[in-house]
């Protein structure tokens, strides 16, 4: 008769020959060798605690690493003393239990077993998931790794929140995970909570795990923290397995999209062909055998987080959704409701409109994650947010290449300028914004390569951006892109400023929601809007529509020289016909660092233009920390910024 020891051994003989077969080492790693070329680093007792056996996956120093394979299991004779002693332990755990703990060093979430390797064997062949364990803890030192700062982070929360079991691979995901809890990284919490976070993560990773989740490049945790940006920690302790695998099975595509390299799909012009073939001008939607009639027209519903009147951005829409009304002629019905900044608001404003709307639009990045919780809920709705490079099946977003714009707009502020000193006044550092400071930087800088694009920022507490400017005899400006609706200043747009206070309005970017809005509605009544079984599952449906599409354009003053109008226009034409782009060729970030080394022709991809960080060498300025941002600029960055949460 077969002993355990000798299946023990089997399970390490077929590990061993795999990991030979592989090119890799077929023993257990030893700490010792890891850290060889790292100095003397620091250590400190962390004590007695429980820790995940998954977890453990070397010994401290190279003594017995070559008597077990690398998954633990033993490899030598069950003729040895070695067997004999691993097969007395076997049955002291299935008489009693193993019940001394081991010594092992954490390293970088992982343990290395100092004393006690038969025992982990043991416990692993049997599939225990946890051991007692006396700890150390080794601190990394190169704090400049991302992988260490994540650590750096991890050690933060587990000295609020002892647990060893959530490994995350993105940095802020543990603060993440506090915030969505109601928790923070400085303060202890409750045994109770973190009981329950514990055996709320283990129910949500036995399911993940059975649905596949190991064929995923992210961590069980990474999606955890997915799972709970869209349900509450009380859906897992609270419902039956069955309810939260359905739930998992749901939200399934977002982790999908979270784990793919390329979860976005950047839609940069409308398809307004029918699938036959025939093309449908804009605004002849009768000339197409509609899906929906005046009789049953589609319904579309708009929640903004602010209200038209106060906010140029929701203004914007609201014309937009108006004109959408009128150009269809009773073939779309629109409905807007405002106001709704906060979750309870925003959730109630849903139910409302569900009830009675075939596609819903969230204007405001803030939205994102209450739009996704709201896309989930009811999937047979269409759900919308008006934002760039945020990830998500269930949720389509929607922008403009504003960028291409204010490149012109950039260039006709240089040929304006006197001093070779242009202000420029931001908002909020998020996906998007930056390209649009760096691409009127460089057309500012390609009719004079001596001018300075002074940034600032109106999201940063306490500034007061006209005194600044003022101070700086700066009298060029692109100053905010809309007007406010109760607001009669001219300063927005690009315009000149006198010493006597008077304003000289030079051009104004454009943003045409209403044409937007139109084209979205003419790919559903064409049927050229693609439904959900016609997207890749590990993909996130990106609309970033601009000046060929006609959603973005260049106002320009009709008192600007012929010679202005047809530098813009040249400009214009040429980027529109492919022949220049801002983001094309070699482009030099601040500190003479060079953001983009390429071919002149060869331009920069849509992935890295939404998600620039870098300022072009030609600005003065940077982008501004989180901590000194107002606060509704902290929760506008806190979903898409570009700057560290």
């Amino acid at each position: 008769m077969v002993g355990e020891y000798d299946k023990a051994r089997k399970k390490g003989a077929r590990s061993y020959q795999k990991a030979v077969m592989q090119g890799r080492y077929p023993f257990l790693p030893a700490l010792d060798d890891i850290l060889q070329d790292t100095g003397k680093l620091a250590e400190y007792p962390v004590g007695l605690k429980e820790v995940p056996l998954d977890q453990v996956v070397g010994t401290k120093t190279r003594g017995r690493q070559e008597a077990f394979a690398d998954n633990f299991m033993p490899i030598l004779s069950e003729k040895s003393e070695f067997a004999m002693k691993w097969d007395q332990l076997f049955e002291a755990q299935m008489e009693e239990g193993i019940r001394d703990p081991v010594k092992v060093y954490e390293y970088m979430w992982k343990f290395y077993v100092l004393e006690g390797n038969k025992r982990v064997s043991v416990l692993k062949y049997l599939d225990v998931p946890v051991i007692m364990a006396d700890i150390t803890r080794i601190l990394p030192a190169d704090h400049e790794d991302p992988a260490v700062q994540i650590y750096d982070e991890f050690v933060s929360f587990y000295n609020v929140a002892p647990l060893y079991e959530l490994v995350f691979t993105q940095k802020g995901s543990y603060k993440k995970l506090a915030e969505l809890l109601g928790k923070d990284l400085s303060t202890a919490w409750d045994d109770e909570d973190v009981l329950n976070l514990k055996a709320a993560y283990a129910a949500f990773e036995k399911s993940y795990l059975a649905k596949g989740g190991n064929s995923l490049s992210m961590t069980p945790a990474d999606a955890f923290l997915i799972y709970l940006g869209i349900y509450d920690l009380s859906s897992l302790l609270q419902a039956t397995p069955k309810e939260y695998e359905e739930k998992i099975n749901r939200i399934w595509d977002e982790f999908l999209v979270e784990a793919s390299d390329d979860n976005i799909a950047f839609v940069e012009d409308p398809d307004l062909h029918k699938k036959d073939g025939l093309t449908i001008p804009l605004l002849t939607p009768l000339l197409k055998k509609p899906v929906y009639t005046r009789e049953r027209p589609l319904r579309m519903t708009f929640i903004y987080d602010k209200n038209p009147d106060v906010s140029r951005w929701i203004y914007g829409h609201e014309l937009g959704r108006n004109q959408v009304t009128d150009s269809f002629d009773g073939l779309v019905v629109t409905e807007a409701i405002s106001d709704c900044e906060t979750e309870e608001d925003f959730l109630s404003a849903v139910e409302q409109a569900v009830k009675n709307s075939d596609i819903i639009f969230t204007p405001s990045s803030a939205q994102m994650d209450m739009t996704l919780k709201a896309a989930v809920a009811y999937p047979d709705v269409k759900f919308m947010n008006c934002s760039i490079n945020l990830s998500h099946n269930a949720v389509r977003t929607y922008y403009g290449r504003m960028f291409e714009a204010k490149f012109l707009m950039g260039a006709l502020a240089a040929s304006e300028c006197e001093n070779h000193k242009i202000g420029y006044v931001a908002d909020y550092p998020i996906f998007g914004t930056v390209a649009n400071i760096n691409a009127f930087a460089i057309g500012a800088a390609l009719i004079d390569p001596y001018c300075k694009i002074h940034l600032t920022w109106t999201s940063v507490e306490g500034t007061d951006w006209r005194k600044e400017m003022e101070e700086k005899d700066i009298h060029v400006m692109s100053g905010p892109d809309l007007v406010k609706p109760t607001e009669l200043s001219r300063e927005y747009g690009i315009y000149r400023k006198y010493e006597d206070g008077g304003v000289y309005n030079l051009a104004m970017p454009v943003w045409d929601w209403g044409k937007y809005y139109e084209l979205i509605v003419q790919t559903i009544l064409n049927d050229t809007w693609p439904e959900k079984n016609a997207v890749r599952s590990d993909q996130a449906l990106n609309y970033w529509w601009g000046m060929s599409a006609g959603v973005i354009d260049v106002i320009l003053s009709k008192h600007l020289s012929y010679y202005s109008h047809k530098m813009v226009n040249a400009i214009k034409r040429a980027m529109l016909a492919g022949v220049i782009h801002p983001f094309a060729g070699e482009l030099h970030a601040q500190g003479g660092q060079v953001a983009h080394k390429a071919e002149f022709v060869e331009k920069m991809t849509n992935e890295e233009i939404v998600a620039m960080d870098w300022l072009n060498d030609n600005i003065i300025g940077s982008l501004p920390k989180k901590e000194k941002l107002t606060e509704t600029g902290i929760k506008t960055v806190k979903i898409s910024g570009v700057i560290e949460s």
